[in-house]
């Protein structure tokens, strides 16, 4: 079952008696839990009515055993177990035994007032299992993977329109650029600009620049953009700016050095005929950076990627041995770059 799917099927008032919420972004499995609970569960008895477990701490049989037990207060009872790394190839380092057939012989007969959820911060789960194979063929399994790059822009357009808000032509895919690509942050700094501009309101790139908070790996990939829009103005003055706060120059130009490998790596990979999608996979970084690097690298050929980080190394080595200023280092090759 994919994620809209199960939250429509929620919203509608139809409810699995169990739901196995796995995937590395952590913002949809509070989403789908909050949602889950929102329906489920009346406000006034949610303290009674939804248990929580951590399965590095309690064993499955536990939680059966509570869905299991008449509710204390309300008509039904949510129980939410984290950490089911038993679902997993994962090694799981606790000593808690589990026995995935007890879970088995619950779900041909589950409580019909109990919904269990168990959630893993994994990217797939363990197919040759037999309990996954079950649980997959009965779609109990909801993938809250990392969003591809068009559905992280429609996410955002999405949640701005909730926030009653909007962005100026070009600004959607820069506030993505200044934020990057969690979605708690992505979805906290929408709250502030929401906040600021009210509803109906537009934001712009100076509203960005002056309330949207960026980290150091963000202002290099916006260094790096304005090189490649040769902007060597707008990248100076990103630079200085960096300087300014006291980042350590032999970070940022490390910071750098991954940028180009990572462009280097999406370019080649793109020569080879990945789609993005497989290259995002192939070298473990979400969809929306390897958009961008790919926008980036199309400036380049590989053989000039591949000189530019035979300079990085070299600079590295003048750094770090102090034949060269740091700062002026930076600088230096800035010059180099944009000629």
């Amino acid at each position: 079952m994919d994620f809209k799917t199960a939250l429509r099927s929620i919203q509608k008032g139809t409810f699995a008696p169990l739901y196995v919420c796995f995937g590395t972004e952590a913002y949809l499995i509070q989403e789908f839990l909050q949602k889950l609970t929102n329906r489920l569960i009346d406000p006034q008895d949610a303290a009674f009515a939804v248990s929580r477990y951590d399965l590095t701490e309690t064993s499955i049989d536990r939680v059966i055993e509570e869905a299991e037990e008449l509710p204390f207060i309300g008509p039904r009872k949510l129980i939410v177990a984290t950490n089911a790394l038993f679902l997993t190839g994962a090694k799981d380092s606790s000593k808690v035994e589990h026995s995935p057939e007890r879970l088995l012989e619950y779900l041909k007969s589950p409580a019909d007032f109990s919904v269990i959820v168990l959630t893993v911060s994994a990217e797939k789960l363990d197919e040759r299992k037999k309990l996954v194979k079950s649980l997959k063929e009965k779609d109990y399994l909801i993938s809250c993977a990392s969003l591809s790059a068009d559905e992280l822009g429609q996410w955002v357009k999405g949640e701005a329109e909730k926030a009653g808000i909007s962005f100026a032509s070009g600004v959607q895919d820069q506030f993505i650029m200044y934020t990057g690509t969690n979605l708690q942050t992505l979805s906290s700094e929408l709250d502030k600009c929401a906040m600021y501009i009210g509803r109906g309101g537009t934001i712009t790139t100076d509203i960005l620049d002056q309330l949207v908070t960026r980290s150091i790996e963000q202002n290099i990939f916006l260094l790096i953009e304005h090189i490649v829009q040769l902007k060597l103005d707008k990248a100076f003055t990103m630079l200085a700016e960096l300087l300014r706060r006291k980042e350590e120059p032999i970070k940022i130009m490390a910071l750098i050095a991954r940028q180009f490998r990572i462009m280097y790596q999406v370019k080649d990979l793109q020569q080879q005929g990945y789609s993005q999608q497989q290259i995002a996979s192939q070298i473990s970084l979400h969809p929306y950076a390897v958009k961008i690097a790919a926008g980036q690298s199309n400036r380049f050929e590989v053989s000039q990627l591949l000189h530019i980080l035979d300079q990085l190394s070299d600079l590295d080595y003048q750094m770090k041995s102090g034949k060269i200023d740091k700062a002026l280092g930076l600088e230096l090759f800035l010059l180099k770059l944009v000629a």
